[in-house]
């Protein structure tokens, strides 16, 4: 696929793409990778590290300009270079306010089949924004250019004609999201899964959470899964109230990049400015939860049983796969509890399947697995 990767200031895309594009060289898929940044630096050398956006827009603009030129005439004829990755920006939010960061003509010679708009935590965003840049960002500013990222690369993906092949991924803390990208941007083939599973009300036990744990692991080995779990950000929000609840006016998060591995010291968090968002939290789980079960083939949804034979079924689940039936996706429903499934889940779903492996065991025999989606086996 030929894709045009955006998110904001911070996201840290250019070594998580190049790691993305690593993998695929081990997997024998030869992908280019441009990073739009780098180039304009190169074709101007005068301009100090960090510094770029604070040139005028009309050298931002002739030096975006001259990168996407070289990046077109390096990747035609299409057909040769069937793998592409660009790695840029939709918008910019900075001291000349809100701006572009495109030119449609050069776009449309291009000629991409996806957008991807990356996402990450907040506060990781925000704390390597200020580590990069000398600007006075919130994390509340944060939020509001993620949301003018993601709708205005929708926009560009519609205006080039693959507005159904527009996605937002979060990049997330695990080095399985390099998986899941690579998959996306190189294996047009494979089933994109939305795993749905109750998060918030059973952190507290562990034998669930394991269970939870091994129905996204199962499910990321043969599909491209869109977990809403690789960006937490209703856990910094927990913690900022509490925080606040104890009079407190900061908390320590701990940072973190693909890998598991950590980015560096504890991340200190404003209490008040986590309060600021609280709202846009919500608001943007809500958005982005249901926007990721659009942009998915089918959604697979996990109900453990709690304590007492009780189904674990959460109000966010239940409203995730009435969502994805209303929009005529596959609903399928792995039900643990002995207790039989209301008729709002048996009227709405697809199947429904008593273990995780006989779920599996269904999408194989359904043609669902692909040869060579097994982490490269």
């Amino acid at each position: 696929m030929r894709s045009v990767v955006t998110g904001q200031i911070g996201i840290d895309k250019k070594p998580y793409l190049e790691a993305v594009a690593a993998l695929g060289g081990q997997r024998g898929k030869d992908v280019d990778l441009f990073h739009v940044g780098n180039m304009m630096y190169a074709e101007g050398p005068d301009i100090r590290p960090g510094r770029i956006l604070d040139l005028p827009l009309s050298r931002l603009s002739s030096l975006r300009r001259a990168a996407f030129k070289d990046i077109i005439s390096s990747t035609m004829p299409a057909e040769e270079h069937p793998d592409v990755i660009v790695n840029t920006h939709a918008t910019f939010r900075w001291r000349h306010g809100l701006f572009s960061a495109f030119d449609f003509d050069q776009l449309s010679a291009l000629k991409p089949e996806m957008f991807v708009c990356l996402l990450d935590n907040v506060e990781v965003v925000h704390n390597r924004l200020h580590a990069e840049h000398d600007i006075d960002a919130t994390l509340k500013d944060c939020m509001v250019w993620r949301e003018e990222e993601i709708i205005v690369t929708e926009l560009l993906a519609n205006a080039m004609g693959c507005g159904d092949e527009f996605y937002i991924l979060s990049r997330g803390r695990h080095q399985s999201t390099v998986e899941t990208a690579l998959r996306l941007l190189t294996r047009p083939e494979l089933r994109k899964v939305y795993p749905s599973f109750p998060m918030s009300h059973v952190m507290d036990m562990p034998d669930v959470l394991a269970e939870i744990e091994h129905f996204r692991a199962e499910l990321a080995k043969h599909f491209v899964t869109f977990d809403p779990a690789d960006v937490d950000e209703k856990l910094l929000l927990d913690n900022g109230l509490a925080a606040a609840s104890e009079g407190k006016d900061w908390i320590e998060v701990e940072p973190h990049a693909f890998g598991g591995r950590s980015d560096g010291e504890p991340i200190k968090v404003s209490v008040r400015e986590i309060l600021d968002i609280a709202g846009d939290v919500d608001g943007q789980i809500y958005m982005r939860d249901f926007k990721l079960i659009d942009q998915s083939d089918m959604i697979v949804s996990l109900v453990p049983e709690l304590a007492g034979g009780i189904p674990g079924l959460s109000s966010g689940v239940e409203r995730e796969l009435h969502h994805a039936f209303e929009h005529t996706k596959e609903v399928y429903v792995v039900w643990k509890p002995k207790k039989n499934p209301s008729p709002f889940i048996t009227e709405t779903a697809t199947k429904i399947f008593s273990s995780v492996d006989e779920a599996l065991a269904f999408f194989e025999s359904e043609g669902m697995f692909h040869p060579g989606d097994l982490f490269g086996h």
